[in-house]
């Protein structure tokens, strides 16, 4: 990203620009060091200002992109926010596409300490799992893990302790429609998560997602480390939780124990996501973690984005780095998706920002998405997965999610992410078991207020104290050190037990 005339106060971001962003509050009748002008009222920090009179209709322009267009009148000095600034309607194409050169191994040579399984993935974790197919499951779940956790048996044989995925669904669902196939996805993508060493699958037994049905595809592909029973069939909640507790034991027990050994990077793949973001987001955590991301690639590393409703009117930029027609074809064809899913929902794809984002200074979601498309770097889009589908090509993937955080990562631990990066502005407290979690603070002011949440502060970009490059390596080597063993921040904290939410789409009947 070319960044000029920046100062200690405002940054602007490309010379064609006609809005800076204030680094810190400004005051009505403040002097910026750009032009000498004078801010015709309070600007928020991370909020817009213009640097020149912009006629009503006229393009807002950042990151020497379009994000929306003035309906009014604005002139220079002034707060260039949801007030004042809309957006039309975005499509791309692929006419004259031209396929990009696939980003190439440049070196290899680094390592961490992972979890090797018997089927060749590697593991940051080395967690047992409970998975409830239906919510009238996840009870019982919840109180095994809760009995084994209790106990320091597990951890002495080398287990980092149990992990019960529950969820409010699995039943009343059509069989034959999306939310289905997401959520056989999300849970076949979990049992055979090599942050597990196993897993114990736990069903009511009248559910319309039956477990058997579950583990037939689950076998099918090749797994084989899943035992499973109904409670129905157990003889109820007592008798379940007993019998629950007897089969994870004999299996802690029975299986060998796993030790961490010197793997190389290639066996990483990264979730990248942003949650809470604001205006510093696209200038300071995302460029940097995208070049973390770049680093990992090249060192034959796998990174998967998300969220599709936040690459909206940035997937030209993504279209770009195609390496092909039919990937380009796959991405357009999720976006075209979701105008459909918001048009028939009576919503639009511009009702993304909310309310955290917008007082953090984002005003549209062509903005977001400039911002949110950084945090995968440059390196070539090599695949574009469905919701939770298996993650084959290694380097760049994308894959389809909604906005929301929770069910976006959930899709992408399912495709095999072992590792999370996250960057927030606003402030993010959540934690994603079994994948541990790496908080980005996008500036000073929210990591000081809430740092034993986050682990590293990019805030110090906008400060002048670091570059992205500088933190980009920063990320990579907490990446490395997090997956090889140490705790992040959340982990430290003990949460990350109940984010686990598959992506409901479709009616409950």
């Amino acid at each position: 990203m070319k960044q000029i005339a920046s100062t200690s106060v405002v940054k602007r971001l490309n010379e064609i620009d006609n809005v800076a962003i204030a680094v810190t509050s400004l005051p009505c009748g403040g002097v910026v060091e750009i032009d000498n002008i004078v801010s015709k009222e309070n600007i928020p920090a991370g909020h817009k200002f213009a640097l020149q009179d912009i006629g009503e209709g006229e393009d807002i322009v950042k990151y020497g992109q379009v994000i929306g267009y003035a309906t009014q009148p604005i002139s220079t000095g002034s707060h260039v926010h949801t007030h004042n600034v809309s957006m039309r309607e975005r499509s791309s194409s692929l006419d004259n596409f031209k396929p990009a050169k696939e980003t190439q191994i440049t070196s290899g040579d680094r390592t961490f300490q992972g979890y090797v399984r018997s089927n060749g993935q590697v593991g940051t974790r080395n967690y047992i799992g409970i998975l409830s197919t239906v919510n009238c499951s996840a009870t019982v779940s919840k109180v095994v893990a809760d009995q084994l956790n209790a106990t320091d048996e597990l951890k002495a044989l080398g287990y980092d302790g149990v992990v019960a995925i529950t969820h409010g669904s699995g039943c009343a669902i059509n069989t034959d429609a999306e939310g289905y196939t997401f959520l056989d996805r999300v849970m076949r993508g979990y049992a055979s998560h090599p942050n597990f060493a196993f897993v114990l699958v736990i069903g009511l037994g009248c559910e319309t997602y039956q477990v058997k049905d579950m583990i037939s595809r689950h076998e099918s592909e090749g797994y084989k480390n899943v035992s499973y029973f109904n409670i129905q069939d157990a003889g109820g909640t007592r008798a379940s939780i007993k019998l629950a507790n007897e089969k994870l034991l004999t299996l802690a027990s029975n299986t060998p124990i796993a030790q961490r050994s010197s793997v190389s990077l290639n066996h990483l793949c990264v979730a990248l996501q942003c949650g809470g973001s604001d205006g510093y987001s696209g200038i300071t955590a995302n460029p940097a973690l995208g070049y973390a991301a770049d680093l990992l690639v090249k060192q034959g590393g796998s990174v998967i984005l998300a969220e599709t409703p936040e690459i909206y009117g940035a997937e030209h930029l993504l279209i770009d780095r195609a390496i092909s027609e039919d990937v380009a074809s796959k991405l357009l064809a999720r976006i075209d998706w979701w105008k459909h899913y918001t048009s028939i929902n009576n919503a639009e794809l511009n009702n993304n920002p909310t309310p955290g984002n917008k007082q953090g200074g984002l005003t549209t979601i062509l903005e977001k998405s400039l911002g949110a498309v950084a945090k995968a770097g440059t390196s070539s889009l090599n695949d574009v997965l469905q919701y939770a589908e298996k993650r084959v090509v290694p380097g760049f993937n994308f894959m389809d999610s909604p906005g929301y955080d929770p069910i976006s990562v959930t899709g992408q631990i399912a495709s095999g992410a072992n590792i999370v990066c996250f960057t927030t502005g606003r402030g993010s407290v959540a934690g994603f078991k079994p994948a541990p979690c790496i908080k980005l603070a996008t500036n000073s002011v929210m990591y000081n207020r809430i740092s034993e949440d986050m682990d590293i502060n990019c805030g110090q970009i906008v400060d002048g104290n670091s570059t992205i490059s500088q933190i980009g390596e920063e990320i990579l080597e907490k990446i490395i050190e997090i997956a090889s063993g140490s705790q992040s921040a959340s982990e430290e904290l003990g949460y990350g037990n109940n984010e686990f939410v598959p992506w409901p789409v479709g009616a409950v009947t």
